[in-house]
C-alpha cells in the first residue's frame, strides 16, 4: 500500500478547514477531531499505529494551529464545515474519533448524518459540557484579557498534577498551543460548547460507540462518560487510570490500543477478534513527533457494561420555553434560577409573563442581534433609574459580546441624554460587575 501525507485548506471561506491526511491512500478513512485550544498535533502519538490500517484525516478547528480565522459559533456549523471539506475530497464514509469539542462533532455526525459514519469513539466528551454560563464566562475573560490567562491554566485542566510536573516540555507545548489560537475563534468555540446539549437525543445514536475517559478528568469525567454510555444503545465505556482530560497525550499507548481494538472490531471485523473485547497490548516503538517526547506509560483499562435508557422525546417549541432558553443564555443560569426560585403564588405569574413576552417575544426577534439589544437595554435601564437591574444586564452585555470599552461608551452616551447623576450611578454598578467578570480566576 502506498503511504502518503497530504495537507490542505478547503477553498470556500465559510467552509474553511485546515486538514492533513496520513497513511495509505486506498485505506478506509479514520477522522481524528481535536479539543478546544489544541491542534491536530494532539494526535501525533496515535498516528504511526493507526496508519497501519487506516488513512488518518486530522483537522484543526478555525483559528487553531494557524488555520484560517473564520469563527464557527455552533457544533452544527463545525460539523457542516467538516462535511463540506470531506465532500470536496470525495470522502463519503468514515470512522470518527473526537476529543472533547471534537467529540461533540462526533455526536452531531451520528445524530444528523448517520449514513456517513461507520463507527464512533468519544474521548473526554459529554452530552452537555458543564453549564452555558461557564463557557460564556470564559469568553468574557478572553475578550477582555486575551488568551494568556486561559493558556497558563490549560495544563491544570488537561493533565494530572504529577504528569504536568514530570513533563515540562509537554506542559509548555500545551500553553503555547493555546496562546497561538485566534481569540475570536476561541470565543466562538466556547459559544459552541455553551449551546451544545444532546441529552434528550442520545438514544438516536445508532453506530457502535466507544466512550473513553481518563479516571482523573475534572472537566468531563467518568460521570459524564457514563451518561453517554447509558443513553447510547450500542456504547461501551473504557476508563484509563491516571489520566486527565487530554488523555490521548497523557496516556498515548493506552488510547491508541483502545482505538485500534474498537475500530477493528466495530467497523472492520477482519482486523480483530469477533468478540469486540477491549484490552491493552504492548505499545509499538513510536518515533518522536511534534508532541514533545515522553516515556511510554501503559495503563490498565477498566471496562463498564452499557445500560441503555433512551430518554423521553423533548417537548415541542413554545414561546415560554424558547424565552426561558434565551433568558438563561443572556442572564445566566444562576441569575434565572434565583429569580424563579424566589417566585411564589403572588409573583409566579409575573415571572411567566416576563419569560414569555420579554424573552420569548422581544429578545427572540431577528431584527436586532443580542449585542445591539444589550446596548438598548443598558441605555433604557439608566434612563429609567433601574440600577437594581443594571448589574444583571451589564453581565449579560459581556456575555453577548460587548467589551468593557463598548459598555463604557454606552454609559457615556447616557450621561448626555439621561443626566450625569443617572450615569454616575450606572458607572458604579457596571464597574463592579466588570471587575468581577473579567478578573481571571487563579
Amino acid at each position: 500500500m502506498r503511504r502518503e501525507r497530504v495537507y490542505g485548506v478547503s477553498e470556500t471561506p465559510s467552509n474553511t478547514l485546515q486538514y492533513r491526511f496520513d497513511g495509505p491512500e486506498e485505506a478506509p478513512v479514520l477522522i481524528l477531531g481535536p479539543s478546544l485550544g489544541t491542534t491536530w498535533h494532539m494526535w501525533d502519538r496515535q498516528v504511526p499505529e493507526l496508519t497501519r490500517q487506516w488513512r488518518v484525516f486530522r483537522f484543526d478547528l478555525p483559528g487553531h494551529g494557524g488555520a484560517p480565522a473564520h469563527p464557527a459559533g455552533s457544533v452544527t456549523e463545525l460539523t457542516a464545515r467538516l462535511l463540506a471539506t470531506l465532500d470536496a475530497l470525495g470522502v463519503q464514509r468514515f470512522g470518527y474519533a473526537g476529543c472533547s469539542l471534537g467529540g461533540a462533532v462526533g455526536v452531531e455526525l451520528a445524530l444528523r448524518h448517520p449514513e456517513r459514519l461507520a463507527s464512533l469513539a468519544l474521548i473526554a466528551a459529554s452530552p452537555r459540557f458543564g453549564t452555558p454560563d461557564e463557557f460564556r464566562q470564559r469568553g468574557v475573560i478572553v475578550r477582555t484579557n486575551g488568551l494568556d490567562p486561559i493558556a497558563r491554566s490549560s495544563p491544570d485542566r488537561w493533565f494530572t498534577t504529577g504528569y504536568a510536573a514530570a513533563q515540562p516540555a509537554i506542559t509548555d507545548w500545551a500553553v503555547q498551543m493555546v496562546r497561538t489560537t485566534d481569540p475570536g475563534c476561541y470565543i466562538a468555540a466556547c459559544e459552541a460548547l455553551a449551546s451544545f446539549d444532546v441529552r434528550a437525543e442520545l438514544g438516536r445514536v445508532g453506530v457502535p460507540t466507544l466512550v473513553l475517559v481518563g479516571s482523573e478528568d475534572q472537566v468531563t469525567g467518568p460521570a459524564e462518560a457514563r451518561t453517554l454510555v447509558a443513553g447510547i444503545p450500542d456504547a461501551r465505556l473504557a476508563v484509563v487510570p491516571g489520566a486527565s482530560h487530554l488523555v490521548p497525550v497523557e496516556q498515548p499507548a493506552a488510547v491508541t490500543d483502545l482505538l485500534v481494538r474498537h475500530f477493528s472490531t466495530a467497523w472492520q471485523p477482519a482486523f480483530g477478534s469477533s468478540t469486540g473485547q477491549l484490552a491493552v497490548v504492548a505499545p509499538p516503538v513510536r518515533p518522536a513527533l511534534t508532541v514533545p517526547a515522553q516515556a511510554p506509560r501503559t495503563a490498565p483499562i477498566a471496562e463498564i457494561a452499557p445500560v441503555a435508557a433512551p430518554p423521553q422525546p423533548a417537548a415541542g417549541p413554545d414561546p415560554y420555553e424558547s424565552g426561558l432558553t434565551i433568558r438563561r443564555q443572556v442572564l445566566g443560569d444562576a441569575h434565572v434560577d434565583r429569580e424563579l426560585a424566589g417566585a411564589d403564588a403572588f409573583s409566579g405569574d409575573f415571572q411567566e409573563l416576563l419569560t414569555r413576552f420579554t424573552w420569548g417575544g422581544i429578545w427572540s426577534r431577528p431584527g436586532l442581534d443580542r449585542r445591539t439589544r444589550s446596548c438598548v437595554a443598558l441605555a433604557a435601564l439608566v434612563a429609567g433609574g433601574h440600577a437594581d437591574e443594571l448589574a444583571a444586564h451589564t453581565r449579560a452585555a459581556l456575555r453577548n459580546g460587548l467589551t468593557p470599552d463598548e459598555i463604557k461608551e454606552v454609559l457615556l452616551q447616557t450621561a448626555v441624554y439621561c443626566g450625569m447623576p443617572a450615569a454616575a450611578a450606572a458607572f458604579r454598578v457596571a464597574q463592579q460587575v466588570i471587575q468581577e467578570e473579567t478578573t481571571p480566576t487563579e
